[in-house]
């Protein structure tokens, strides 16, 4: 017995050992990082695959739809399941939600917010349950994509395959953006697309060092995806290869007017939420009546249902009367904003890419009208859904790759880029906001994009602060303070007061020059109302120390006044530039030196 106990301690030593030798070679290695980014990439193209194909046998199943058709393009579907299943699927999602909030009482931590605020850390669990939740949505009918359920699903995989390996916080937020460039990159069968989506809203930059691991995932699920035969979401098009310049300036007025009408519709997702949660406290109320919209909306056209992939493929192909077109851009845009803010869960993404292309389509139609022939109703389809794209989700260039990649025309490609650098720069001005940090912006959240701010809430008065100052009673005789703290002891001492309370703060220097009848240490006291709170970050500090004019603060518990430490205004900007450096660093792909 001895002996085999101790053969099974030398081989998990062993495998210890082994265990520590790959973190070690991971951590240290670019090489092993896009490696490990590949493999994510693979694994992401399976549940890409997977999640695609369940929310389409949902479709199957409750709307009963030929195999071969999408739901948002069939033309006749029986009323009473239009009606039904949207609304007794949002019950349904209500008794998931209930469930899944005993066994995941918190909310899901998306990428943006994990690599804006954690550092990259976010949960497989999350990942679960928002990838049952935009399932569930998606395949009952609601106005949604499986986007975000995608994008969950590849940022929580890389997080967690990246803790496993104890990657540094600046290689685990790129190790999260590849991941999620792997899910959209396989979900539209558009590599360049889902690299790009995640340099501009899941990372926050584009570096040198962050283009090979998000690369590497996003080509690695797109040819796994291709190889399951996904085919989620491709967009499929044929565009000509050669434009008339004349187009652009027709381009860069669709860019605007996609710009300001994806401000009034997210505005419109936002107040359409605060007006049902005002009328209907009940969020199983909530959620069948935005049900029944839905499936009411989708009696004028099954447009309105699910993210509407087949109905921006007959938008492609198909002429449609200027009238009809109108109807179902209103049709698209009320179910989505319904579906969002009743509760279903998904995301804006493959909505907004019909409601342009549609867009898109009646400026072609509105101008034949004016000025025969017109624009080419295609090429200002495909302008409409990247520039509405882009003002809606935040991610220009990905939109622009997603163009290029759809058509394979770098003529279109530069239409598309003019247009949608327009629309964003119309909503970054009037706005501030894509789709996603608005609903961060709504529950309270100070994030504007995935730019790592978490290290700032991290490096906080508490962390940064000297634990054992100098203190002594405000009571204390002068000539007592000389004696009990000579010059060059201290610079600064803490005052107490006679309940051991903060009651400023006194120059040594100062004191041993101050003239007899000063009395008390106490009548030398400064800041007596500045303080710092140990939660306090180093930004907000730096405001702090600023407008006192101090060198130092005590660091007090709060309404107790009970001093907890001392923060010098050197320290604090020494360890702040540090900081700063650091993540400039990693931004930049430099090695730690």
């Amino acid at each position: 017995m001895h002996v085999l106990a101790r053969r099974h301690v030398r081989l998990l030593r062993h495998r210890a050992r082994r265990a520590v030798r790959l973190r070690s070679l991971v951590r240290t290695s670019e090489v092993a990082i896009v490696l490990l980014a590949t493999v994510t990439g693979a694994l992401v193209g399976v549940l890409a695959w997977a999640m695609g194909a369940m929310a389409g046998a949902l479709h199957l199943l409750l709307f009963g739809i030929a195999p071969q058709m999408r739901l948002s393009a069939t033309a006749f579907i029986p009323s009473w399941r239009l009606l039904l299943v949207p609304a007794l699927g949002g019950l349904a999602l209500y008794g998931m939600n209930r469930l899944l909030r005993r066994w995941r009482p918190k909310s899901p931590v998306d990428p943006i917010e994990a690599n804006a605020l954690h550092g990259g850390r976010m949960s497989l669990s999350d990942a679960a349950v928002v990838g049952a939740q935009t399932i569930l949505s998606n395949g009952v009918g609601a106005s949604v994509g499986l986007e975000a359920g995608y994008a969950q699903a590849g940022g929580g995989l890389a997080s967690r395959l990246g803790r496993l390996v104890a990657l540094r916080r600046g290689d685990l937020r790129v190790l999260v953006g590849a991941g999620t460039a792997g899910a959209i990159g396989a979900a539209f069968d558009a590599p360049l697309t889902g690299a790009f989506y995640a340099f501009e809203l899941v990372i926050g930059t584009y570096s040198i060092g962050s283009l090979f691991p998000v690369v590497a995932s996003a080509v690695a699920a797109t040819l796994v995806a291709r190889l399951l035969q996904a085919g989620t979401y491709a967009v499929e098009s044929v565009a000509p290869t050669v434009v008339d310049t004349e187009l652009y300036p027709l381009a860069l007025l669709v860019g605007a007017l996609s710009g300001l009408a994806a401000i009034a519709l997210m505005r419109g997702v936002a107040l359409t939420e605060l007006a049902l949660t005002r009328a209907i406290p009940s969020a199983a109320l909530r959620l069948m009546l935005g049900g029944l919209c839905v499936g009411g909306l989708a009696m004028v056209s099954t447009v309105a249902l699910s993210a509407g992939h087949g109905a921006l493929h007959l938008a492609f192909i198909t002429e449609t009367p200027a009238r009809l077109l109108l109807l179902l851009i209103v049709v698209k845009s009320l179910a989505s904003m319904v579906s969002v803010a009743s509760g279903f869960r998904g995301g804006l993404f493959f909505a907004s890419l019909l409601i342009g292309a549609l867009g898109g389509k009646l400026f072609a139609g509105i101008m034949a009208l004016i000025a025969p022939p017109g624009p080419d109703a295609l090429v200002m389809s495909l302008v409409g859904m990247s520039a509405f794209g882009a003002a809606v989700i935040g991610a220009p260039l990905a939109m622009t790759f997603l163009a290029l990649e759809t058509t394979g025309s770098l003529a279109v490609a530069g239409l598309v880029l003019a247009a949608v650098a327009v629309a964003g720069l119309i909503v970054r001005r009037l706005f501030g906001y894509s789709f996603a940090t608005w609903r961060f912006h709504l529950r309270g959240e100070a994030i504007r994009s995935a730019h790592d701010i978490g290290w700032i809430n991290d490096l906080t008065a508490g962390r940064l602060m000297r634990r054992d100052p100098r203190t002594v009673p405000a009571s204390m005789d002068l000539a007592a303070f000389r004696k009990a703290v000579p010059l060059g002891a201290a610079t600064q001492v803490v005052l107490l007061d006679e309940g051991g309370r903060y009651a400023g703060i006194a120059s040594v220097a100062e004191a041993h020059a101050a003239p007899p009848e000063t009395g008390t240490v106490g009548a030398l006291a400064r800041l007596r109302d500045r303080v710092l709170l140990p939660r306090t970050n180093a930004r907000d500090a730096m405001a702090i120390f600023e407008a006192a004019e101090a060198e130092a603060l005590a660091v007090v518990d709060g309404p107790g006044r009970r001093v907890l430490g001392l923060l010098t205004e050197a320290h604090l900007l020494r360890r702040y530039g540090e900081e700063v450096e650091k993540r400039r660093r990693e931004e930049s792909g430099i090695a730690p030196g």
